[in-house]
């Protein structure tokens, strides 16, 4: 099967679930979908996917470009420049390249949130004030041009690039399919799968949440580098961005941060300043007057601490247990 008729398999399944997710809505009266939010997510999650046919492809070419430079033909066999033999397709190598592929992607991923230029394309994805399959689909195009840049090392060492785009296409269904909030807890499979309850933490505003639960398919990286958290659900969460684009307009939503990034670049003359503007983290300012997500939690942190003295204990345990 190739991978233009995966993506109408799975274009059909995202249609279903989008209905399914607003019958739903309506029979438990949520307010889950906003319809000028929903069309914009649509327009722009159309665009990405046209934009995808033609990128993915791209992908594919790279990948084997650098598959066959890395892993030479020598007599008869596909061999690493570092002296292995390429893998093969075994049903472990599956495994070893999903998880590989899943490692791969918490990077990129924690990249889009902690890199500004990274997250001018990202932001798109969380501009949403809403939390639904509409969001899913609603991805910024640049992100198409350099995410295979944090997946190239894996056909570099000898995984065939085939097994490579098949990993990461399986890895995006699981990821636009945890874009509900009707899904129940998934037990003991939280303790390693990145979940439903999950994924709403990383599209929440609330300052505890911030760049929080970069794993694709799997939490275990997150645990592993100290980026994960688990939903709170006796404490209202808040979907979105701390600076929305504050329209609805496809071109506004896919824009506004980079024009914001240019804005910034003018505004000084000092070269270090124009380059943290634009690959420092999001919130960056040389004088301080706007805070990083790391500053803003290490500022509420600080601010629970420096209560402890004048608030009851069991009180000020609950308020650290939000803040982390």
């Amino acid at each position: 099967m190739d991978h233009q008729t995966l993506q109408l398999i799975g274009l059909g399944c995202f249609i279903a679930l989008i209905l399914i997710e607003v019958v739903f809505s309506l029979k438990y009266d949520r307010e889950v979908y906003e319809w000028k939010d929903f069309t914009a997510s649509t327009s722009v999650g159309v665009g990405s996917g046209v934009l995808a046919i033609f990128t993915k492809a791209m992908t594919i070419a790279f990948f084997f470009a650098v598959y066959y430079f890395f892993n030479p033909e020598i007599d008869g066999v596909r061999t690493n420049i570092f002296g292995w033999q390429a893998f093969g397709w075994a049903w472990y190598i599956w495994i070893i390249c999903q998880i590989l592929d899943d490692f791969s992607y918490y990077w990129f991923h924690r990249a889009n949130h902690e890199i500004r230029f990274f997250w001018a394309a990202h932001i798109v994805h969380h501009s949403s004030d809403h939390f639904n399959f509409g969001t899913g689909w609603r991805n910024g195009w640049v992100t198409l041009f350099y995410k295979p840049l944090f997946y190239m090392w894996l056909p570099m060492i000898g995984f065939h690039p085939i097994m490579v785009v098949t990993c990461m296409v399986i890895e995006s269904f699981w990821q636009f399919q945890l874009h509900t909030q009707f899904m129940p807890r998934l037990g003991w499979l939280e303790k390693f799968l990145n979940g439903h309850k999950h994924h709403q933490v990383h599209h929440s505003s609330n300052l505890e949440y911030l760049d929080k639960n970069h794993g694709g398919y799997l939490n275990l990286f997150d645990r592993v580098f100290g980026t994960f958290r688990d939903l709170d659900e006796s404490n209202t969460t808040h979907f979105g961005v701390l600076h929305p684009p504050e329209s609805y307009h496809p071109y506004e939503i896919l824009v506004h941060e980079y024009r914001d990034i240019w804005r910034d670049v003018k505004s000084t003359k000092n070269w270090w300043h124009k380059f943290m503007y634009t690959f420092g983290p999001p919130g960056w300012s040389p004088d301080g007057s706007r805070k990083t997500v790391r500053q803003i939690q290490k500022e509420m942190r600080e601010g629970i601490y420096k209560a402890q003295a004048q608030m009851p204990k069991e009180v000020f345990e609950k308020t650290a247990e939000v803040v982390g």
